[in-house]
């Protein structure tokens, strides 16, 4: 079947065309959204809500780009928004703390996250990375992640991103550069 065939089957509430969706990306979704929340529940949560957008919005998908593409964005959007709320609610506790109405007990919160394609033996490198992937800018992020996580090419991601190759290169040339300066202390004191 070919994919307009398989948009319009979704686009008629076709539950098996559906499921055959949910089986074919789930995997892709939840690593994507995992490598940018870095939290297994809460990537679960998100790419729930992703399959939950798709089904309800695939009337209004145009076919401008391939499938898989709006399936990206849809669930890099939700993961984005997913990790504003967490930050902004983290903004709002130390507020409280500050002023002296929040809990002055509250642990700081440490990244111990384990994304499950990392090799065990690579858990600590990854850890640290990832981390570090916090602290660059969110489109350095995210390019990074859909080129080294997620093993797209540049004209993918570019799709994706709705940018030009050369953008997402340049992008990707930004974020090795902040990454190495992330990561250069982890480096220097091992």
């Amino acid at each position: 079947m070919n994919e307009q065939d398989f948009i319009l089957l979704l686009r008629q509430g076709n539950q098996q065309a559906f499921k055959q969706l949910v089986e074919t990306w789930q995997h892709m979704v939840y690593n994507t959204v995992l490598s940018i929340v870095q939290d297994e529940q809460e990537a679960e949560d998100v790419s729930q809500e992703v399959f939950i957008q798709i089904y309800q919005s695939v009337h209004a998908f145009r076919g401008d780009a391939k499938l898989s593409t709006w399936i990206y964005r849809v669930a890099l959007t939700k993961a984005l928004d997913a990790e504003r709320k967490k930050k902004a609610k983290k903004r709002i506790a130390n507020l409280k703390t500050w002023i002296g109405i929040g809990d002055s007990e509250k642990e700081t919160e440490a990244i111990h996250f384990q994304h499950p394609g990392v090799l065990l033996d690579k858990k600590e490198q990854a850890a640290m990375l990832f981390k570090a992937m916090q602290k660059i800018p969110e489109n350095q992020r995210i390019a990074f992640t859909l080129i080294k996580a997620e093993g797209l090419n540049y004209e993918e991601t570019a799709a994706i991103m709705n940018l030009t190759i050369k953008a997402v290169e340049a992008l990707m040339h930004r974020a090795k550069d902040n990454l190495k300066k992330q990561l250069q202390s982890f480096y220097t004191n091992q």
